[in-house]
């Protein structure tokens, strides 16, 4: 299967027969994320989803663009979603970030850096991505309400559900919080929210906050499951357990945290766990990275790349049967 090329270009061309983009949240400035950034650019991705926590310092968001742009090329799609660093301007400013790394994807709805999906590519799509903002206190103090049949509860179904409708093949949401965790945060995202990407049965659903890597088995809402109920488990929320899942059958989560900013530590004692699949942080196969993710009509492979230096892997496949 050969890859389109990078750029705007690759994702809006007539024909495509796959869709190629990483995705990784807190990252930072230092000489990690200068290894993550190489070792994207070594993937040659046709976009990027970064998914918060960009500088973790005020005053320097043009530095963090010029790095991404040295790295990924200046017209790279390197699209963001804010970060709870970012959102009310203490560590950097998503209204800045927004300016120097813009959307450079056709046809995006809704508003970029906070709320927002696009079809890729915009003809023909093979992938609908949703970028939202739950959990995150921004400028005016409040908190986005993602909470059930809110007004962003309901634009965030009605985006998964016109994926649906319009026949394209997957479906991927991202933001910066996760709710399932044996990380340092809890379930930030909201239940109601996570829920309802259950039970739509969302393909793939991606964070960061925690600074570490964690992936879920493939999880649905069923009989003997009605609802995830966070800090607790139930084998019956589980459709599938290995590494090759079927498209529709569930939901797979995963925390994609290690951009660049310092580790936080996996809690192996979390009630949580047995959900989970995979998982690396500070104190277990520690390491840096992106998710490298490649879609096509049938099927979608999801391989966790270390940056140079670490040795820790992860991959999945969902397949349409």
């Amino acid at each position: 299967m050969t890859p389109a090329p990078s750029g705007t270009a690759g994702v809006s061309a007539a024909v495509i027969q796959s869709v190629h983009f990483t995705a990784q949240g807190d990252i930072g400035v230092g000489k990690d994320a200068k290894r993550v950034l190489d070792t994207i650019a070594g993937l040659k991705p046709q976009l990027n989803l970064a998914l918060g926590d960009f500088t973790y310092q005020a005053g320097i968001e043009k530095e963090f663009c010029a790095m991404v742009a040295e790295k990924l090329g200046a017209d790279f799609p390197y699209e963001l979603v804010t970060g709870n660093h970012e959102s009310d301007g203490h560590d950097g400013d998503i209204r800045n970030f927004v300016q120097c790394l813009p959307n450079r994807l056709p046809g995006l709805t809704g508003e970029y850096g906070t709320q927002w999906y696009v079809d890729v590519p915009e003809k023909n799509p093979l992938v609908r991505i949703i970028m939202v903002s739950p959990g995150i206190k921004f400028h005016d103090g409040n908190t986005l309400d993602y909470s059930k049949n809110s007004p962003r509860w309901r634009w965030t179904a009605a985006a998964v559900d016109g994926a649906e409708s319009q026949k394209i093949p997957w479906t991927v949401v991202g933001m910066h919080t996760p709710c399932l965790s044996i990380g340092k945060y809890d379930c930030l995202a909201g239940d109601d929210l996570t829920n309802m990407l259950m039970e739509k049965k969302v393909d793939l659903v991606l964070s960061g906050h925690n600074h570490s890597y964690q992936r879920t088995h493939q999880l649905s809402l069923r009989e003997g499951c009605t609802a995830l109920v966070p800090g607790s488990f139930s084998e019956a929320c589980i459709t599938d357990s290995d590494e090759a899942m079927v498209k529709g059958a569930g939901t797979v989560f995963a925390t994609s945290g290690l951009g660049g900013a310092g580790l936080h530590q996996v809690k192996e004692d979390d009630s949580e766990i047995r959900y989970f699949a995979a998982w690396s942080g500070q104190n277990r196969r520690a390491a840096f990275g992106t998710l490298d993710v490649t879609a096509t009509p049938d099927r979608l492979d999801a391989t966790f790349v270390p940056a140079e230096g670490s040795s820790f892997r992860d991959s999945f496949i969902i397949e349409k049967k």
